[in-house]
């Protein structure tokens, strides 16, 4: 397989450029443990660099018409279709992604993204609101100005798309920080944005540290908005940082996503959904269905469908097609993830199926963790926090009212999902749970139009869609006297 083409240095004012310090980071495989890259490390000059280049780039950005602003974007996801392979590729190095869900899912769905926020400049429209007789009262809606973006290790390149799209397409410029496992996609991006066309300092990229670059960027008086996907833990201390000068912020946070299985549900597709629910992309995904909760009626023959399937998951060599799950991204998430099996056998819980990393001896060198099935109490420290890993819990209930109390009873609240025949019952438990997406007989679907985000501790504000578009402009109101006489104030 070809090597793939990615960059190292800070994007900054469309070049790459070493970090002022001088400073690197590695950047590994998570298959093997083998280093990728030494990858410049942004510091707090590093990121005066980048806000500065995009305070200087913002009025013409803004300025610019919205239709060319959406051509732009548009070339940007064909040139990121163009290079699918090599992203894919570089995605799955960089993630441990298996390749065949790195180029048939994040690759295609980053391209769809950039695609559909191709289309928004110009839609972003205003209001005329009714107001006193002689007034005219329209509401425009304006950029915020410049962004500080900071991007998960999870799904970089998709969650690139995610926060770029709707930012650019408002006339904002950005400042993005990657995490510091997984860099090599967006600098990629980078690249390609600069080729086609896009001004200096509307795009700039810092790889850093969560606790250096993240948290000036944060903390930066040049920055108008932050938007932030992570744990709930940073989230906290990114509203804390953004204080110094009020800016927006907007948090995409942790998830303990309920997964209730009724006993009307079509078992075959209920067993597929949950497993991918929960195994696809190694759970790591804030919005996985890691609370499985079965109506006891049909749990024991759920149960034996679900631990056969999880079974018979092929764990592998990323880059091997046929591989259905890699490993996890780093060797201190794996750590994590086996510390939760202990803490679940510590509490009293069954480990039905994994709890353990895959004995075979290719896999030794990864960060791998078996799909781990666990029995365990509502009250658990495995049913309460994020594990974040191929790590789902199963409990029974035995009516509505019951999983109704036992989806809600977490701080969490992302997303969730059901499984049942009853058009009914979906509904009113859709309504009643305490999440900011819901998914009916399907899991984890999404659409660039659709609204994404959550409430309680999984954060606020939403990506995608025209809601991402406010997340990203500020209403103007515009007063006009057209023909009113205005009263004397101050009679003389």
């Amino acid at each position: 397989m070809d090597k793939p083409k990615f960059q190292t240095q800070l994007f900054i004012n469309n070049e790459f450029v070493d970090a002022l310090e001088g400073a690197t980071f590695d950047v590994f495989n998570p298959f093997d443990n083998s280093l990728l890259a030494k990858v410049s490390e942004a510091r707090p000059a590093d990121i005066d660099r980048a806000v500065a280049a995009a305070r200087k780039a913002f009025p013409a950005w803004a300025a610019m018409s919205p239709s060319d602003r959406g051509v732009l974007i548009g070339k940007l996801a064909d040139a990121i279709e163009k290079d699918r392979d090599n992203l894919a590729l570089l995605e799955t190095l960089d993630t441990g992604h298996p390749i065949r869900d790195t180029r048939n899912l994040d690759v295609m769905r980053t391209v769809a993204t950039f695609r559909y926020f191709a289309g928004m400049p110009d839609k972003n429209e205003g209001t005329v609101i009714p107001v006193d007789t002689g007034f005219l009262n329209y509401v425009t809606r304006v950029p915020v100005g410049v962004v500080g973006q900071v991007v998960p290790w999870n799904f970089p390149l998709m969650f690139t798309s995610w926060k770029l799209g709707p930012a650019l397409a408002a006339g904002n410029c950005v400042v993005m920080k990657q995490a510091e496992l997984t860099p090599l996609s967006t600098l990629r991006v980078a690249e390609l944005a600069r080729d086609v066309g896009f001004p200096p300092g509307v795009i700039n990229v810092v790889p850093g540290f969560g606790h250096i670059a993240g948290q000036y960027l944060a903390e930066h008086k040049g920055v108008d908005k932050i938007s932030f996907t992570g744990s709930t833990v940073t989230g906290r201390r990114i509203v804390q940082a953004s204080a110094g000068n009020l800016k927006r912020v907007q948090l995409e946070l942790g998830g303990k996503g309920a997964n209730i299985v009724f006993e009307d549900a079509d078992i075959t597709n209920a067993v597929n959904g949950s497993a991918f629910a929960i195994f696809h992309n190694q759970g790591q995904a804030c919005i996985a269905g890691s609370r499985l909760m079965l109506h006891e009626k049909i749990a024991d023959r759920f149960l034996d469908h679900f631990l056969k399937l999880a079974a018979s998951i092929r764990l592998g060599d990323p880059l091997d097609p046929t591989t259905e799950m890699g490993p996890l991204t780093s060797r201190l998430h794996q750590e994590r993830v086996l510390n939760f099996c202990r803490v679940a056998q510590s509490e009293g819980g069954e480990i039905l199926l994994g709890g353990k990393a895959p004995s075979a001896a290719a896999l030794q060198r990864g960060c791998f963790v078996e799909p781990t099935v666990v029995r365990a109490k509502l009250a658990d420290r495995v049913c309460q926090e994020e594990v974040f890993g191929p790590f789902v819990t199963v409990s029974t209930f035995k009516d509505d009212a019951e999983v109704l109390e036992m989806a809600n009873n977490t701080v969490y609240g992302l997303g969730g999902g059901l499984w049942t025949s009853n058009l009914q019952r979906a509904h009113v438990m859709a309504r009643h749970m305490e999440a900011g997406m819901v998914w009916i007989n399907c899991y984890k679907r999404f659409h660039p139009g659709s609204p994404f985000g959550g409430v309680k501790d999984s954060g606020y504000g939403r990506e995608m869609g025209h809601f991402a578009m406010h997340e990203y402009t500020e209403p103007k109101s515009v007063w006009v006297n057209v023909d009113a006489k205005l009263p004397v104030f101050y009679p003389r």
